[in-house]
């Protein structure tokens, strides 16, 4: 008997499709449609972007640089502002007018509390809006709507060493065990006697956000108060990698001169923070950079802006800048014994593309990510001729007291992605559900639980 479809699921599977509709036609169209894009009369700034400083340091001018680029600017500069971590983006028009954007980047959390006062129009951040947020920007209209919500790039948090440190693995649990402070000898963690030396991020940081969600929280622990605090990403790697007692965390991009160390999450193996964990957001601190744009803006410079970082132009700019891009590439993973068979076969014989996807909090909804990728996914599979017979989806989820139950729930994720990419003409070799096999994440929280709960791309 054909499956039946509530009213919720149809007008779920409309907005989808419309969606994807959209998605392929702004791919589609050429830079020229936005040439009339317009300039301030009054020299004002055509733009305002407020919120973090990992993006707002490179990744934000540069990505503005490049729209004004597409654009057809020239004289394209960027200068800093009269405040510390405050920059200024500069062009002409072909009749002389300047243009300029500003980015001002002081933390994740004063990107949203100036869309709230009005002093920016984009809110670039390094972790999720929080619900006290949403809840100051109803005005606005829904913040984690997918026209919102817009994941420009992946980045990583690296647990950070002076180069001579021998450690070369950590655990979160041993992590938030050293920045609270309950361990203060390297000795206590095998590593010559010192006393351990802590350097974070402040406050107004998404990269303290991330950090403190995803190692300190998560293991019922604060920062110790003997933490140096920085605004800047820079200077705080380089004292750690002046500090032979130092320990630091910080963005991949911001590693420099320091040593980055191997990190697990409950049963996960130890893993370095390598492109392709992190494209694939398997690395335990694997985390995604966000720019909201308020549903009821009218700024078309922010549009602009954030279509332009989704293209392929965009997120070469963001690996550019040290960041992880979302473009789809197939990576050649070694056979281990301890894989399951099924999952050992195809590491034998198929290619791991870099796209997981994954669902939104307490749904079988893919996440706002996850609908970007799907074009992209598209966009791959029909450049490489991967529509028929080629693909198999392997799922994969937490921990259930039935693991029965857990390997099904897997392969029904599987099976909604499949329903999805099956609109797109696609055909498949296989689905596989793996239950809670080859963990990413400690299931003992919310966050890993979903990091869990993924559904992985091969072909053949």
């Amino acid at each position: 008997m054909p499956r039946s479809h509530s009213a919720s699921d149809r007008d779920t599977w409309a907005r989808t499709i419309s969606f994807l509709l959209l998605a392929s036609i702004c791919y589609a169209l050429p830079w020229s449609v936005f040439a009339a894009l317009p300039a301030a009369t009054d020299n004002s700034s055509v733009l305002r972007i407020q919120g973090s400083n990992t993006i707002g340091a490179k990744l934000g001018p540069a990505l503005v640089e490049g729209l004004f680029e597409e654009q057809g600017l020239t004289a394209i500069r960027t200068e800093a502002g009269a405040v510390e971590n405050e920059q200024r983006v500069i062009g002409k028009t072909a009749d002389g007018r300047r243009v300029s954007i500003d980015v001002f980047a002081h933390g994740s959390g004063t990107g949203f509390t100036s869309l709230v006062d009005g002093s920016a129009e984009l809110a670039a951040s390094s972790r999720p809006i929080k619900d006290s947020e949403t809840n100051s920007l109803q005005a606005l209209g829904d913040m984690r709507s997918p026209a919102a919500e817009q994941i420009i790039a992946l980045d990583g948090l690296a647990i950070i060493l002076h180069p001579d440190n021998p450690i070369s693995a950590l655990n979160t649990a041993q992590v938030a065990q050293v920045f609270a402070g309950e361990f203060s000898d390297w000795e206590q963690l095998g590593a010559r006697p010192g006393v351990i030396n802590l350097y974070a991020r402040d406050d107004q940081s998404g990269t303290y956000d991330t950090f403190k969600e995803l190692v300190l929280s998560a293991n019922g622990k604060t920062l110790a108060t003997t933490a140096k605090r920085f605004e800047s990403s820079d200077k705080l790697s380089d004292a750690v990698s002046q500090d032979r007692n130092g320990i630091g965390f910080i963005g991949l991009s911001y590693i420099r001169q320091a040593k980055a160390v191997a990190i697990a999450a409950g049963d996960s193996q130890p893993m370095l923070p390598s492109l392709t964990l992190i494209a694939t957001e398997d690395y335990p601190l694997s985390r995604r950079l966000f720019m909201y744009n308020p549903p009821q803006s009218s700024n078309p410079w922010a549009s602009a802006l954030l279509q332009f970082a989704h293209s392929p132009r965009g997120q070469a700019i963001v690996e550019q800048s040290g960041f992880i891009a979302q473009t789809v590439k197939a990576v050649k993973i070694p056979p281990q014994a301890t894989m399951p068979a099924d999952y050992q076969a195809l590491a034998q014989n198929a290619q791991r593309l870099s796209v997981n996807f994954r669902f939104q909090e307490g749904s079988a909804s893919l996440d706002n990510k996850a609908r970007h990728d799907l074009n992209r996914l598209m966009s791959y599979l029909r450049e490489q001729n991967k529509l028929k017979g080629d693909v198999v989806l392997v799922g994969f989820g937490d921990a259930k007291p039935d693991p029965a139950r857990a390997e099904l729930l897997s392969k029904l994720r599987a099976m909604a992605v499949r329903r999805e990419l099956n609109q797109g003409g696609v055909t498949f070799r296989g689905i596989i559900g793996l239950g809670d096999e080859l963990p990413v994440a400690i299931n003992s929280t919310q966050d890993g639980r979903i990091k869990n709960r993924r559904v992985e791309v091969w072909i053949y």
